[in-house]
C-alpha cells in the first residue's frame, strides 16, 4: 500500500456497534432474498433503462435505489434536493456500501470508485455498467488522468459522485477531504453538491452497524445490516457550493467538509 494512500483508523473490532438491536435470523434471510431479487432485476433491466430519456431514467434509478436500501431493512430519510440537470460534483462522507445507492437516490450519476470494486460479485458489474470512473489508488501518477476524466464527465453534463475522504470511516469521526476531485469541478466550471450521510437507530442514537471499515468483509457488513433492527439512513443535501473566480481547490474542499461536519451530539448541522 502506498504511503500517500488515504486510510482511516476505524476497524470492525473498535468502531462497529456490536450491541445494535438484532432482527431474527428468518427476517434477515428474507431481506437477503429480497435484496438479491432486486439486484438481479436491476442487472437484467439496466440495458433497457439506460436507453430511456434522462428524466424517466433517473426517476426509475432513484426509486430502485431507495427500494434496495429499504429491502435491506434500512429506512431512508432524505432532506433537501440536488440540481436535477447539468454537471455537478456530488461529494459525501463515506461510511458504508449503502452510501452508493443512497446518493443515487438523490441524483443518479457516475461514481468514482476504487478499481478493486470491479472485482466485486454482481456489484462490480453493475458499477461498471453505470458508467463509473475507476481510480487506481496505488498509482499516484494516474491521478492527473483521473481528475481529467472527472472533469470530462462534468463538462458532459453528468453528476459525478466522489468520496473525498478516500476511505470509509465509522461515522463517529470524519476524515480530511482530498482536494484533487475539487480541481475537476473548477476545471469544468460546475458547482459542488455536499451530501451528509448519517446512520442511526430509529428514535435513538447514532449507529455504526452499517460501517464497512478496515478489514471488514463485504459479506459480514452485508449480514450485519440485514440482521439489524430499526436502522435509519439520514441523507442531508446541503446547499450547493458555486465557486467564484478566486476560489481554489483547497477553499472548495474546506467549504464542502464544513458543510458536512458533525457536532459533538452526533446530529448533522442544519443549513
Amino acid at each position: 500500500m502506498s504511503a500517500w494512500l488515504p486510510s482511516a483508523p476505524c476497524s470492525p473490532r473498535s468502531c462497529v456497534d456490536a450491541t445494535a438491536p438484532a432482527a431474527a435470523a428468518p427476517r434477515a434471510v428474507l431481506r437477503l432474498a429480497a435484496l438479491l431479487a432486486l439486484v438481479v432485476t436491476g442487472t437484467v433491466l439496466s440495458p433497457v433503462v439506460c436507453r430511456l430519456p434522462v428524466p424517466p431514467r433517473d426517476r426509475i434509478i432513484r426509486a430502485w435505489c431507495r427500494t434496495v436500501v429499504r429491502a435491506a431493512g434500512v429506512r431512508v430519510r432524505i432532506s433537501g434536493a440536488a440540481p436535477s440537470h447539468g454537471g455537478l460534483l456530488m461529494v459525501a462522507n463515506h461510511i458504508s456500501w449503502l452510501d452508493i445507492p443512497l446518493l443515487a437516490a438523490v441524483r443518479p450519476g457516475r461514481m468514482l470508485a476504487k478499481i478493486e470494486v470491479r472485482q466485486w460479485p454482481v456489484a462490480g458489474a453493475l458499477t461498471a455498467r453505470s458508467g463509473a470512473l475507476f481510480i487506481d489508488r496505488d498509482r499516484l501518477r494516474a491521478l492527473p488522468d483521473t481528475v481529467a476524466g472527472i472533469a470530462d464527465g462534468l463538462r458532459a453534463g453528468s453528476a459525478v459522485v466522489v468520496f473525498p475522504e478516500g476511505s470509509t470511516w465509522c461515522g463517529r469521526a470524519q476524515g480530511h477531504f482530498r482536494r484533487a476531485a475539487f480541481q475537476a469541478a473548477l476545471d469544468a466550471g460546475v458547482p459542488v453538491q455536499p451530501v451528509r450521510l448519517h446512520y442511526r437507530h430509529d428514535g435513538g442514537p447514532a449507529s455504526t452497524a452499517p460501517a464497512f471499515v478496515g478489514s471488514d468483509s463485504l459479506l459480514s457488513s452485508l449480514w450485519r445490516v440485514l440482521s439489524a433492527r430499526r436502522l435509519v439512513a439520514e441523507v442531508r443535501v446541503a446547499p450547493v457550493l458555486v465557486p467564484d473566480a478566486g476560489t481554489d481547490r483547497r477553499d472548495l474542499a474546506l467549504a464542502a467538509r464544513r458543510a458536512l461536519e458533525l457536532p459533538e451530539d452526533g446530529h448533522p448541522h442544519r443549513p
